[in-house]
């Protein structure tokens, strides 16, 4: 797959104010995902193919990620402007690390983290899961989530077994649980298996860090702040036209940028986003998609405190800057589905 695909729109669906008409030159700017093109980036590839990037003065180059691209790397190095973060751990990590930089906005209220059993076996809720004698969970889980689950739902390490990001363990053991992402593992298995798998999402749990965020590097803050506005802005726009409008201009784009990908694939990850509210959900609903708020990012970061995946002397406030979001921004947009 290419490590660099760009995506280059026509005139602007609608344009600010004067822009267009005064034939201004577009800015580039870079932004780079954490996996290759997929529906959980379809907001950002919505905000490409209806023209709303250019209609906020940006040329925007989506590089995506993979196994073997670093793009969070890319982006402390100053190669790229703006990544695509997996959830706010790395966030804290990264001040932990003395890596400069910080969250500016959150795409996902909820992170699609999910747990996934066999039908038939008696799993119909979160706390059944403490009854199998195996769990498959993968590494960076196990450093996690697994943390969590242990501290304050009373998992056992005694479950674990490791998760190497193949089903087959999980489908040939009735009696167990894998980790997975809402959007994409309960298909395939589904598709492979033929049955239709029990799943748990986490974030309804109560482990509920906000996902698919925009970071960038902090210097950005007082250097191109304007940059990072227009970008923030035109990227929750796109993603409330691709959950509540025409998308698909935006998935031509993620099927050509990333050929695994199909229409199957795509139409069950929206429909688990949209059913989940995974990214209009709790305080998006006022606040608008993007929303980052301090009582939520503290309340997450306790939880991590308590279950021994952070240090309570971490300076977690510099992990994200909400002054780019939480204004209500493109709220006439949500449609009934």
């Amino acid at each position: 797959m290419a490590n660099r695909r760009r995506f280059l729109l026509g005139l602007a669906a609608t344009a600010l104010p004067g822009r267009a008409a005064l034939g201004q030159a577009l800015e580039p700017v870079s932004f780079g995902t954490n996996w290759v093109a997929q529906a959980e980036h379809g907001g950002f590839y919505q905000a490409v193919a209806d023209g709303t990037y250019r209609a906020h003065g940006l040329e925007v180059t989506v590089v995506p990620g993979g196994p073997q691209v670093n793009n969070r790397l890319l982006l402390a190095a100053g190669r790229l402007d703006f990544y695509m973060g997996g959830n706010m751990i790395q966030a804290f990590a990264a001040v932990d690390q003395n890596v400069p930089t910080t969250v500016v906005a959150a795409l996902f209220q909820k992170e699609p983290q999910v747990l996934i059993a066999h039908p038939g076996q008696g799993i119909e809720s979160f706390a059944d899961l403490k009854r199998l004698p195996t769990i498959f969970i993968s590494q960076a889980g196990v450093a996690t989530f697994w943390q969590w689950m242990k501290a304050e739902h009373g998992f056992r390490d005694e479950q674990l077994k490791p998760y190497t990001f193949n089903a087959q363990p999980f489908l040939a053991d009735k009696r167990s649980a894998m980790q997975g992402y809402l959007t994409s593992e309960p298909y395939a298995i589904e598709r492979s298996a033929g049955f239709t798998p029990k799943v748990f999402l986490l974030a309804d749990q109560g482990f509920d860090p906000y996902g698919s965020t925009i970071e960038i590097r902090r210097a950005m803050l007082t250097e191109r702040a304007s940059t990072v506005q227009r970008f923030v802005e035109a990227s929750i726009i796109g993603w409330y036209n691709y959950v509540y409008g025409d998308n698909s201009a935006a998935n031509g784009l993620i099927k050509r940028a990333n050929p695994d990908m199909d229409d199957g694939k795509i139409a069950y990850a929206l429909a688990r986003m949209r059913e989940h509210g995974i990214v209009d959900s709790g305080d998006s609903l006022t606040l608008g998609i993007g929303t980052v708020t301090e009582a939520r990012v503290k309340g997450f970061f306790d939880k991590l405190v308590k279950s021994g995946i952070a240090r309570p002397t971490l300076d977690w406030r510099q992990a994200f800057d909400p002054r780019f979001v939480n204004r209500g921004l493109g709220r006439e947009l949500r449609k009934a589905l």
